[in-house]
């Protein structure tokens, strides 16, 4: 049996990898440890994967937002900014990925992730205590140093640009940044993240470079999988979050890596 040319069984494996990316993207930041691998596992260009994986992603944002309310409580301000900023950086993001030649982000990325994968566990000076810590005055975006807008900046252009490891690298950002506790970090990290990846998937949507069959069947796994994550990890120790992610990031660094230097 086939659905608009893509055989049933490949459209509920990418589905079933939805599920996953949606699940680890939300509590981890590397939901392309999932995602990315599976499309090219069953031949999508790498280029092509990515714009198919942003836009497949949307659904991880979604369902990740729309069940972290209880996170985001008392970040209003920093979500409005942090969404503003992600829209920006996606458009610039999504501009380079169409303009620049592909193997520019395919050698960029897995330096990249590695780094911000260790940033999260060694988490210098131990500024999140841990999972209930709260931070004084913590809606107030004029107390943020000026070295972590631009790592949020920097993260929103990349994850237009490329995608893969962006959610790592928002994390440890944010974290350096004492913005909140690990669980919050998470989640304003979505929102970044889907600030980003709906002007990024809009482009590349008017641009025609998306695979939808994989994209739609993507992006529901990561609707379940996403909305299912926040009541699940908000229960899980942040050190062992942390701890978690930083796994995540290596595996993510580790397996583009290999693809792309050997």
């Amino acid at each position: 049996m086939t659905i608009a040319g893509v055989s049933a069984v490949t459209l509920l494996l990418v589905l079933i990898a939805g599920f996953g990316t949606g699940f680890i993207g939300y509590a981890t930041g590397a939901a392309s440890l999932v995602s990315y691998p599976s499309l090219l596992a069953i031949g999508v260009p790498p280029v092509l994967a990515d714009t198919t994986n942003t836009v497949g992603m949307l659904g991880t944002d979604i369902g990740g937002l729309l069940s972290a309310r209880k996170e985001l409580s008392g970040h209003r301000a920093r979500v409005i900014i942090y969404a503003v900023i992600g829209v920006i950086g996606g458009v610039a993001g999504a501009l380079l990925l169409i303009e620049l030649p592909p193997v520019v982000f395919e050698y960029l990325a897995p330096p990249l992730i590695l780094f911000s994968a260790i940033t999260i566990v060694a988490d210098p000076g131990k500024r999140i205590a841990n999972a209930n810590a709260t931070v004084p005055d913590r809606d107030d975006p004029r107390r943020d140093s000026w070295w972590m807008w631009l790592g949020v900046v920097f993260a929103c252009v990349y994850n237009g640009y490329f995608g893969a490891g962006a959610g790592t690298l928002t994390i440890a950002v944010l974290g350096l940044g004492r913005v909140g506790s690990f669980h919050e970090i998470n989640a304003l990290k979505t929102v970044i993240g889907f600030g980003s990846n709906v002007t990024a998937a809009v482009l590349f949507i008017a641009r025609g470079t998306v695979n939808w069959p994989y994209a739609i069947a993507l992006g529901a796994g990561c609707f379940i999988g996403g909305a299912l994550a926040p009541p699940v990890t908000r229960h899980i120790p942040a050190n062992i979050m942390r701890m978690v992610a930083m796994v995540a990031g290596v595996l993510l660094a580790g397996v583009l890596g290999w693809s792309t230097y050997r």
